[in-house]
């Protein structure tokens, strides 16, 4: 059998025969990707402390996007050395095979999570073999791509590229509308596994290709030559300035998988007569992807092209200004939240609208711009400092979330607990904490009570205190249907109501249905681990709804309803009048410095601050067009 060429064919003017198995092969991995990536932010935080026979303790918003936005991090760092073994050492089709296989791997741990050992553990290896399997071929397969042409059909590569970008998108479409629906009615070893065959076929597809691709040999010491030249320093210098602004700009896209998950959750899904899953949102950029990029191509950038030539890099500082637009209605969508209404879902798909087509506009071409300047030794590395972009703007994010919590003393429980397990199933551990004092036994203290059945429980100081203030909101809420006080309402209600150390209390609300109220604690310092306080929640009992077909394709009741009352674990003491529940949680520390409509805008203005600086870079900008021969 023939040895497949090293070269593109000179006199080839068609797409290359190779494509179709890459497109299909890119279609299965973002599938298994997307799915899993889709689906993280809410199994953090509602899920994974339920998946060991005595569960933990939830995790909390800002700590879980902490760690999506660290994940999604590895996940962009590791191209980086996928271009290297490539470039330099085995060249792209093995690097992509041999890493695939390690990318299987890691679907597979996050599928047996909670079958043997400790969840948590499983977790984390599977995150980390998926940001060494996903990350190390990100570069590889785009800068593959690029490979399958030369100067004969060079003209079919924004073409190309733009299928590329829309077989990512098809395959992210239609795993984020199936694993939040498989996680909810069949639970996490069906909505992390599915991805992961689907992983394994794209590995069996892009192996099927392998005589029908140009494989590029590995450049070995030219490589290290080419890029070490003074050529090479000199792009990879202008480059990485590009690459620090696409970086903000994935700061915040990125976020669509984390906190537009939880802002999701406070408002009305029902959208074109269908009820959304908050994970299930995401779903919106990929499809609207599939449909803005013919447009832009074949419409949008041809019309505006005869007023004003369209640069590469006009093109993306147009889109760095959309995505400032995007995120200035996300924060918009917040305060909405934070006055205690509950917009529609709607709202949210215009922002994606907005923010997919800076997606457009920065994201694809970006990744075409940087394969078009790189070196031809070095298509793989720079397309994997391109992705190292994605990196730091996730580690910057993961960076702010981590800033922003506040610790909490309720942590010291999980001594106690390990230490409890291993005495029997059955757990109940009750421990004191030192208050700001540091004395046990002073009015300060804190007790923390945790039970197999009940979970856990703080027990604050001046916890009688602060339940009379929220006994005034509750009543408030009861006699004006349901519905929670305004901030302006409710401080008139507790104005006359302190703590045990003369501080006032404060009312937050948390969305339509929540709220709560707060001090400063023994320390009398705002936003402390000492600070204490109370949330109430009130949750409408759901009426039934007639079955519908779909219905039989799904068991009667969730996986986390089955499997709360398999662990025999119920959340809170709960007061029901009739068809309303009533429930209230203590708290000690545990919050956030930047909240609410404030983080949203944190991120709005660096971005535009960002889009601004592009201007002069973008104005002095020099370079030229390299592809391979």
């Amino acid at each position: 059998m023939s040895q497949p060429r090293t070269s593109p064919d000179p006199k080839l003017t068609r797409m290359p025969p190779g494509i179709p198995y890459i497109i299909g092969n890119e279609a299965a991995e973002r599938f298994s990707f997307y799915g899993m990536k889709t689906i993280l932010a809410v199994f953090m935080t509602k899920y994974l402390w339920l998946m060991n026979d005595t569960p933990g303790q939830m995790m909390t918003e800002a700590a879980a996007t902490e760690k999506v936005h660290l994940f999604n991090s590895a996940v962009y760092l590791t191209p980086i050395f996928g271009g290297i073994l490539a470039d330099a050492f085995f060249g792209k089709y093995r690097t992509i095979i041999w890493l695939s296989v390690v990318y299987c791997f890691g679907h597979a741990a996050l599928a047996l999570m909670g079958l043997q050992g400790d969840a948590a553990m499983w977790l984390l290896a599977g995150l980390v073999l998926i940001s060494i399997g996903s990350g190390g071929i990100k570069s590889c397969v785009s800068a593959h791509v690029g490979d399958q042409f030369g100067a004969s059909n060079q003209n079919l590569i924004t073409r190309i590229f733009n299928y590329f970008y829309w077989s990512i998108n098809l395959g992210a479409f239609l795993s984020t509308l199936l694993t939040p629906w498989l996680l909810k009615w069949y639970g996490p070893h069906w909505a992390f596994g599915i991805p992961g065959v689907l992983m394994a076929t794209a590995t069996f597809v892009f192996w099927m290709g392998r005589r029908k691709f140009i494989h590029v040999p590995a450049g070995g010491t030219s490589f290290l030559l080419e890029t070490f030249s003074r050529k090479g320093l000199k792009t990879l210098g202008k480059l990485s300035v590009l690459f620090l602004f696409v970086a903000m700009f994935w700061a915040l896209f990125d976020q669509t998988a984390s906190r537009w998950v939880f802002q999701a959750q406070e408002m009305d899904r029902t959208f074109l007569g269908v009820e959304w899953l908050e994970s299930q949102v995401q779903a919106v950029n990929p499809i609207l992807i599939l449909t803005f990029i013919p447009l832009f191509t074949f419409v949008i950038y041809p019309k505006v092209d005869k007023l004003v030539k369209l640069t590469p890099l006009r093109k993306i500082g147009a889109g760095l200004f959309l995505m400032g637009g995007a995120f200035a209605l996300s924060s918009t969508i917040q305060e909405w939240i934070d006055a205690g209404q509950r917009p529609n879902i709607g709202w949210q798909i215009l922002a994606y609208a907005l923010l997919t087509a800076a997606e457009v506009m920065v994201s694809i071409v970006a990744l075409e711009f940087s394969y078009t300047q790189a070196p031809r030794t070095m298509k793989s590395l720079v397309l994997g400092l391109f992705l190292f972009a994605v990196s730091l703007g996730n580690l910057f994010t993961a960076a702010v979330n981590r800033y922003i919590q506040i610790d909490s003393p309720s942590s010291a429980i999980k001594v106690g607990l390990q230490e409890a397990t291993k005495a029997g199933d059955k757990v109940s551990v009750k421990l004191d904490h030192a208050g700001y004092d540091e004395e046990i036994g002073t009015p300060d203290d804190l007790r923390m009570t945790y039970t197999t059945k009940d979970g856990l429980f703080t027990e604050i100081p001046g916890e009688v205190l602060l339940k009379e203030a929220l006994d005034h909101i509750e009543q408030w809420s009861r006699e004006n249907d349901h519905q929670l006080p305004r901030p302006e309402d409710a401080d008139s209600l507790i104005k006359d109501c302190v703590d045990p150390w003369g501080n006032p209390l404060r009312y937050f609300l948390e969305g339509s249905k929540a709220c709560r109220i707060s001090s400063d604690g023994p320390d009398k310092k705002a936003k402390t681990q000492w600070d204490i306080g109370i949330f109430l929640t009130i949750r409408e009992r759901e009426p039934e709804k007639p079955r519908k077909w779909h219905d039989s394709l799904h068991p009667d009741k969730p996986w986390l309803d089955r499997r709360k009352e398999m662990l025999g674990v119920s959340m809170e003491e709960e007061e029901t009048d009739d068809e309303i529940t009533y429930s209230r949680t203590a708290f000690a520390g545990g919050g956030e410095r930047l909240e609410g409509a404030a983080y949203y805008w944190f991120f709005t203005i660096l971005m535009f601050i960002t889009a601004l600086l592009f201007i002069p870079y973008a104005w002095f900008y020099r370079g030229e067009t390299i592809l391979q021969e």
